[in-house]
């Protein structure tokens, strides 16, 4: 590993006799076979991919090996964001191309905590979906019914999945730790056919029973016809499906139907709905984002297989819930022949080392994470390359919140020097990512390694125009297969429009605060819409948690901007809260040793005017922390949606301090 101390140095360069057997390797010679161009470096690859999605996109489709029908036109009206049209002559089904044919016998791996394992094979996972489609079919659910899912992340929650896609419904999810008011605002709006869920959960060793839940949010949801059960924590399904409203266990509703031991798959329109996608809703009732089939396989399949090199045989794995578009992304890799390696539970369970316990058990080749668990495991001390054998591992993924330098440190001191480490950035709204990975680029400290191939990411100044090397808006200035096929219930699209191409016409806004840097990687700061604005100077609240996270006292730490003076909206003023390591207290000496650390390493600017310390910082299920939120308590207005939180009453430590009085 490369000095700090030498920015320009990379942290990791892949080894060229390696990163010519790569996937992204040979997609290039098939490019070069395509475009007649020489694409000599990745640079060019893109730039071709962004100017001629005509030959891309099929170029993908064809070498990443799509079943179904593509049709000869591939893009209607190519100019309009929204409103442009891929392939709009294709039949496919998206759960065929998950469930095909492969060498690899083996589809699914699942760890309870340390409380249950299971396996599937690739052909009992098929007779599964083949039983529960039919399941589905009889109990009335037909092309564009909805089917939700409220469950951890089960081997029957992939089923569920695969079985709504293969009949053309479909499929919209949330985790069993959303209380009942979260639960009801998303599926609410959509009103599902039929509702899948547990009957409890294990986090952390505790079990945690959701029945109660059920029992009040079913009668909630008057379009439900049939709540299937499914057992986690106990045994007795049947007998617990007697007792909750509309309910049936899983294994009564597939029962009449064991004799199917084939899918039938639907052929459907590129963009037929397939998934319904929530926004955070921490600003208000969450969005309804839909997502096609089309889209999400080839966007998947080009990530997967060009910028993660995931092969068939590889061992896929990524610590989320169902309530995280992660899922989602995760799931895919079905279609390049992977095994899905599943978790449920806290991912420090078992004394903190239970997810590298998995890795070395199960021979893990992509280990998929968020950067807080990064964060964390450096702060506990792990040292997983000395403790555990992560021979196997080639790949891992960080994304939910910017992965820091020291993050980047951590991963190939203590975990491995010769690894991929993809920080990645996109989101819920196009279901995948805009920046990634990339197995044939060097690794540098603090960035991520690329633009994705076919999207025509930039960043630009607050009139539009394109920056480098400076602080700016993250854009996507060219259509792309994977944007939305719209939001729900948004007949006209206003919503939609409003959500991304308000601030400049015809050009998808993502509000991320980003820097394109000299090795054309990028840097996230943070959400645009909680970057700090003192003196008229925008900060990424990143930059700061950067530097006061590296201390050994703070376990982690929230920033906002608190408008000053009160009630005149003149400036804001930078305001920290931290959350210390236990047995230490915040006293004069600890804040100016923050103060310092961040003068230091930064600007006078970014220095907090307020250092206060709270017992715990609220985030939202998918682990993001949420500074408008906490902003709002400050200011004294209402979070319109703490249903969103994990940890809603956290927020309550922000409400009214003295600090910020003065």
């Amino acid at each position: 590993m490369n000095d700090k101390r030498h920015p320009d140095r990379p942290l990791w360069t892949p080894d060229p006799a390696w990163s010519a057997t790569t996937r992204m390797a040979a997609f290039t010679e098939h490019a070069r076979a395509v475009s007649g161009a020489a694409l000599a470096s990745y640079a060019d690859l893109h730039a071709w991919s962004i100017t001629a999605p005509e030959q891309f996109w099929p170029a993908v489709w064809e070498f990443c090996g799509v079943v179904g029908e593509r049709g000869e036109r591939i893009l209607i009206d190519p100019q309009q964001m929204p409103g442009a049209r891929w392939f709009p002559d294709a039949r496919f089904n998206f759960a065929q191309n998950l469930l095909r044919d492969c060498a690899n016998p083996e589809a699914l791996v699942f760890w309870g905590e340390d409380k249950v394992k299971r396996t599937m094979t690739r052909a009992e996972l098929r007779e599964q979906v083949a039983c529960f489609a039919v399941a589905l079919r009889d109990s009335g659910v037909g092309v564009g019914d909805r089917v939700a899912v409220y469950l951890p992340n089960l081997p029957e929650t992939i089923i569920a999945m695969l079985a709504v896609a293969s009949i053309g419904a479909v499929f919209t999810s949330t985790s069993p730790d959303f209380g009942v008011q979260g639960v009801f605002d998303r599926f609410s709006q959509i009103e599902p056919k039929i509702l899948i869920a547990c009957d409890g959960y294990w986090y952390n060793g505790k079990a945690i029973d959701v029945r109660d839940k059920l029992t009040e949010l079913v009668p909630r949801l008057p379009s439900v016809e049939h709540l299937i059960l499914v057992p986690y924590l106990h045994n007795e399904a049947d007998a617990q499906a007697t007792e909750l409203p509309k309910a049936v266990s899983w294994a009564r509703f597939v029962a009449p139907h064991a004799a199917a031991t084939e899918p039938e798959f639907i052929p459907l329109p590129f963009d037929h709905p397939l998934y319904i996608l929530y926004s955070s809703g921490t600003t208000g009732i969450p969005k309804c984002i839909v997502h096609g089939a089309g889209g999400t396989l080839l966007q998947h399949l080009k990530e997967h297989q060009l910028h993660t090199d995931i092969r068939e045989g590889d061992r896929l794995f990524y610590f989320t819930t169902c309530g995280w578009m992660m899922w989602n992304w995760l799931v895919s890799g079905l279609a390049c022949g992977a095994t899905l390696l599943l978790y449920d539970g806290s991912p420090f369970a078992g004394g903190g080392t239970v997810l590298f316990d998995y890795a070395a058990a199960e021979q893990m080749t992509h280990f998929g994470t968020s950067a807080k668990f990064i964060d964390a495991a450096a702060k506990l001390g792990l040292t997983p390359g000395k403790t555990h054998d992560l021979a196997a591992l080639r790949a891992m993924f960080s994304t939910g919140s910017p992965l820091s330098p020291e993050g980047f440190d951590w991963v190939y001191r203590e975990i491995k020097q010769d690894i991929l480490l993809a920080s990645i950035s996109g989101g819920t709204d196009i279901v995948s990512c805009f920046v990634l990975g990339n197995p044939v680029l060097p690794v540098y400290r603090g960035e991520i390694q690329c633009r994705g191939l076919g999207m025509a990411v930039d960043v630009v100044d607050d009139e539009g125009r394109p920056v480098r090397g400076q602080k700016g808006e993250l854009v996507c200035t060219r259509p792309f297969p994977v944007m939305p096929v719209g939001f729900w219930n948004d007949p006209d699209g206003v919503k939609y429009h409003a959500a991304y191409f308000e601030r400049f016409e015809n050009i998808w806004c993502h509000g991320d605060f980003s820097e394109l840097t000299a090795h054309d990687g990028m840097i996230i700061y943070g959400r645009s819409d909680a970057t700090l604005n003192p003196g008229g100077v925008r900060i990424g609240t990143a930059e700061i948690y950067r530097q006061v996270e590296q201390l050994p006292e703070i376990l982690e730490a929230l920033v906002i901007g608190q408008d000053w003076p009160p009630g005149r909206n003149d400036d804001v003023r930078v305001v920290l809260f931290v959350k210390l390591q236990e047995g230490h207290t915040l006293d004069a000496a600890l804040i100016e040793k923050v103060k310092k650390q961040i003068r230091d390493n930064t600007t006078p600017r970014h220095v907090p005017a307020r250092v206060v310390q709270v017992p715990d910082i609220p985030r939202t299920k998918s682990g993001k922390i949420v500074e408008l939120a906490v902003r709002n308590v400050v200011h004294g207005q209402p979070v319109k949606n703490v249903e969103a939180l994990a940890n809603p009453e956290a927020l309550e430590f922000f409400r009214a301090r003295p600090e910020l009085a003065d």
